[in-house]
């Protein structure tokens, strides 16, 4: 039952956290003093003419990013037990919100480290966690719906 239309949105939903793992989440530049900060799911970089001044391993954002893609694939091969897949989905939920929350949270601690008033600006990094939260909900919607039509087909016997 790979077919499934919760499938594909399972297989978008991995492709999309791992995927996240080579865009860069978030970037500040200041053309004047030519620094720059940008965060991926590996490191928060700061370089300053060229030449890295810090470079701080975030390591956590891309392990949660992993989880988050096995789970789903994992989650694609249970098709046979819906109420697992609904349990793995919510998991996934759960992972992709720290995903999301420790981008943020170290995009936002890293505005500090130079004082220009202007912010940074998130990309594709950043995006694609949030386009694969919405593959999980649609997925869960789908699997909830088979297993309640698992369910009335059962009551009529």
């Amino acid at each position: 039952m790979i077919q499934r239309v919760q499938s594909i949105f399972l297989f978008v939903l991995g492709a999309c956290m791992i995927l996240s793992l080579l865009f860069t989440s978030w970037q500040k530049i200041n053309a004047t003093t030519s620094e720059q900060i940008t965060l991926n799911a590996f490191y928060l970089t700061h370089v300053k003419n060229g030449e890295v001044i810090s470079s701080k391993p975030v390591y956590y954002i891309a392990i949660l990013a992993i989880v988050s893609a096995l789970v789903a694939f994992y989650s694609i091969t249970r098709f046979k037990n819906r109420l697992l897949q609904i349990k793995l989905g919510a998991l996934n939920s759960l992972l992709m919100a720290g995903v999301l929350g420790l981008h943020l949270y170290i995009s936002r601690d890293a505005e500090t480290l130079f004082a220009e008033p202007q912010y940074g600006s998130y990309s594709m990094g950043l995006y694609l966690p949030i386009a694969a939260m919405i593959c999980n909900i649609l997925a869960n919607r789908f699997i909830r719906r088979d297993e309640n039509l698992v369910r009335s087909a059962d009551r009529m016997r």
